[in-house]
């Protein structure tokens, strides 16, 4: 709120495709309610696992008090999840993750036909298919201007539990997957481990890159802004929180600066690059050693039951 937030999703402690400290127990989420609204803001939550049917009753539940408290609405991946909240909350705003991989123009119709008021755009559309989506489709949009890539889709990694997979269930009867986060646990970024290809005994390749790279957007926030999308949205859990302010700081200043500047003249990118080149190394820093500790982490063997 401090560095100029508009709006903050927190991720309730089971629900959100982290580890647990990096989640929120309830009393936390109430605050942090609390928190947001005395600071102008919004406060969303993220219920961004796959669910079974047995889960589905036990998150009503949760979002029954979350609404209760003022929450401003829900991040979420799940389908039948989204289409049970619709109902039960038809006026919280639902968000579609990154995890739902919405491409195209039917994709939003049938987000939007279950309850679905905005979507996050996939890291992989263009400028162009943005504006064809924004012109056709009365819906919220919402990109991602810091993230990271995925080789496959991002928010639907099945690669994670290569080495790990750890099954609990918590209080509430909610399943644990630790190793793979569509189902609660947590990402244990295998895809960045030293990979070789081989065919039978032969090895084709020596290396093999799977892409992971985590990006900044800087050069597409001005059009971003003129094509009038609604959100851009800064991925924040797992770092430093003087990293995140420092993060959310540069890029609260940045569209503000755009948005008084005078319409029709150039706006000088070069200072912004400057900053965030050094706001980079501080996020690959942190980034790099929380992968190192979870590849170490996902290669220990799992408790016995």
């Amino acid at each position: 709120m401090a560095n100029g937030a508009n709006a903050v999703y927190a991720g309730p402690r089971g629900w959100s495709r982290r580890r647990d400290r990096f989640e929120l127990p309830e009393e936390d989420i109430r605050e942090a309610v609390r928190i947001a609204h005395a600071g102008g803001a919004k406060m969303r939550v993220a219920i961004n696992t796959n669910m079974q049917s047995h889960e589905i009753p036990p998150m009503l539940q949760k979002m029954e008090r979350f609404v209760a408290w003022g929450v401003d609405g829900a991040i979420m991946t799940d389908i039948g999840a989204m289409a049970e909240v619709h109902r039960r909350f038809p006026h919280l705003t639902i968000h579609a993750s990154i995890g739902a991989n919405i491409l195209n123009d039917e994709d939003v119709r049938f987000y939007r036909s279950i309850g679905v008021s905005q979507v996050v755009a996939d890291t992989k559309l263009t400028l162009k298919e943005l504006a064809s989506r924004k012109e056709q489709m009365a819906v919220g949009i919402e990109i991602l201007i810091h993230a990271n890539h995925c080789y496959t889709y991002l928010g639907k990694c099945w690669m994670s539990p290569y080495h790990r997979l750890e099954r609990t269930t918590d209080p509430s009867g909610k399943d644990q997957f630790k190793g793979s986060p569509n189902r609660g646990g947590l990402d244990y970024r295998v895809c960045l481990e030293s990979w070789e290809l081989y065919s039978g005994a032969t090895r084709w390749e020596e290396q093999v890159a799977l892409k992971n790279d985590a990006f900044f957007l800087l050069d597409d926030i001005p059009r971003l802004i003129d094509l009038g999308v609604h959100c851009l949205k800064i991925q924040g859990r797992e770092y430093p929180v003087p990293l995140v302010g420092e993060i959310v700081r540069f890029y609260r200043d940045l569209i503000d600066r755009y948005v008084a500047h005078p319409k029709g003249h150039p706006f000088d990118l070069a200072p912004w690059r400057a900053t965030l080149a050094g706001i980079e190394g501080g996020r690959n820093a942190a980034r790099g050693e929380t992968t190192r500790l979870l590849l170490i982490e996902g290669r220990q063997p799992v408790p016995a039951a």
